[in-house]
């Protein structure tokens, strides 16, 4: 049990290390990153020859799960940017709602957007409309940035088919249908905390927004908001529609029909994004042509720096993983009585050990199933709560250690300690939210 206390240590220390090197010594997020890993590995007592192996493989699964969609999603917005795309979207929207209403608006967007896609990939293709709203309605970055991320998190943690709960569902042996109603129900709540820490925290934050380098410049006639939107909206329609059809398409049919096949390989993320730049060729104007590669090195550049950090995000996730950290914490839990809120303290442990709110909810599906008949959650009604409650576990806490932090921060020029004082503790609220939901839910069920 010292080990575990002491991994536990290890955790708390490493992550204050990491804020008080970047928000307070101005040390590159990349270095801070990389050296709370090689201490975490050697404190921790992983075998030195494993330490760099594990160093490796979690630059390599970042890179290998979001480093194409990153570039490709950099590049779009720099495109959409330069063309005056964002601003013309922007207008659209102010002229729908009331600039003091653009922080609803970017999450009600968010929000819906997120039940087809991945949050990191929301936050892309949306960065750059949010970038806009926030020079043309003069909000304050922590407020709208945290807006978009809590909602499109809000989503991406409780909704079927996002693949950790999808997963957990299949592990437990739930009724998917049953936990998709349920998580987007509870997602909305999980979005109103989200929104409401974000307006009232981030509002208090000055300075924290590191205006880009290199400004919209000048656009003689922007494009039509129409189309403006459509390499926005049409990587999105992508995406959603093969998560939606592949959920029910059977087996047979997705192998042999090529519908099947044309919108699972256009709707592969990468994909989608791929022919979104496609399509946002068609807002070049004629004297912008020749600026085409230019701007296309730029999304590349732009994404460098990016990818790096976000690659050391993964890199300490992956070490912290490796020394068993979130599995050894959640089994010294599992001699407790906690009911509802084992599952959810599982999730939330785990989460907060190794950052990834998928492994998180995959990995206390395998620990809590066993147990869910001593927890006294027997029937159907039960059972989607608790996998529910490891949803919203799953929330818990995002931070340095997560990718989806960085890709906020990063694409947003967010300082750290502004992220983590803004969206992090939003992350916090909301699952603790949706745990005491379904905590009274379960309360009410039972009575």
């Amino acid at each position: 049990m010292a080990t575990t206390y002491y991994l536990f240590f290890l955790l708390i220390a490493s992550i204050v290390f990491i804020i008080w090197i970047t928000a307070y010594r101005k040390v590159n997020a990349f270095f801070a990153l990389l050296v709370a890993a090689l201490g975490v590995g050697v404190l921790s007592g992983l075998p030195l020859a494993s330490i760099v192996a594990v160093l490796k493989t979690g630059f390599g699964h970042t890179m290998e799960k979001i480093g194409l969609l990153i570039i490709l999603g950099t590049t779009l917005g720099v495109i959409l940017e330069k063309t005056g795309a964002t601003r013309s979207m922007a207008n659209a929207i102010l002229k729908m709602v009331q600039e003091k209403n653009a922080p609803i608006a970017i999450a009600l967007t968010g929000f819906i957007i997120g039940i087809p896609i991945f949050c990191d990939s929301g936050f892309i293709i949306l960065s750059g409309l949010n970038h806009s709203l926030v020079q043309k309605a003069r909000h304050q970055m922590p407020v709208m940035a945290s807006a978009l991320a809590t909602s499109l998190y809000a989503v991406h943690c409780l909704v079927p088919p996002h693949p950790g709960i999808t997963a957990a569902v299949s592990t437990a042996g739930g009724d998917l249908g049953m936990v998709m109603l349920g998580g987007l129900v509870l997602a909305i709540p999980a979005a109103l905390v989200g929104y409401g820490w974000s307006v009232w925290r981030g509002r208090k934050i000055t300075h924290a927004y590191v205006e880009p380098e290199t400004g919209p410049g000048e656009v003689k006639h922007l494009p039509a908001a129409a189309l403006a939107f459509l390499p926005v909206i049409l990587p999105i329609a992508l995406i959603g529609s093969k998560s939606i059809i592949m959920l029910y398409a059977t087996p047979v049919a997705s192998q042999e029909s090529t519908f099947f096949k044309i919108i699972s390989f256009a709707g592969e993320p990468i994909m989608a994004l791929a022919i979104g730049i496609i399509f946002s060729f068609t807002l070049l104007q004629k004297e912008y042509k020749k600026e085409l590669s230019h701007w296309l090195s730029e999304g590349v550049d732009k994404a460098g720096m990016i990818l790096a950090i976000i690659a050391a995000g993964g890199m300490f996730g992956e070490m912290l993983q490796a020394t068993g950290m979130g599995k050894n914490l959640g089994n010294m839990l599992s001699g407790l009585s906690l009911g509802i809120f084992f599952p959810f303290l599982i999730a939330a442990i785990i989460k907060t050990a190794q950052g990834s709110s998928t492994v998180a909810v995959m990995t206390a599906a395998s620990l809590v199933t066993p147990l869910l008949a001593d927890l006294g959650l027997h029937s159907p009604a039960e059972l989607t709560m608790a996998i529910l409650s490891m949803g919203a576990g799953s929330m818990m806490v995002s931070h340095a250690n997560d990718a989806y932090f960085w890709v906020i921060s990063r694409f947003s020029n967010l300082e750290t300690a502004a992220t983590l004082k803004v969206y992090s503790m939003a992350t916090l609220f909301m699952g603790f939210t949706v745990q005491l939901l379904l905590w009274g839910l379960l309360v009410f069920f039972k009575s």
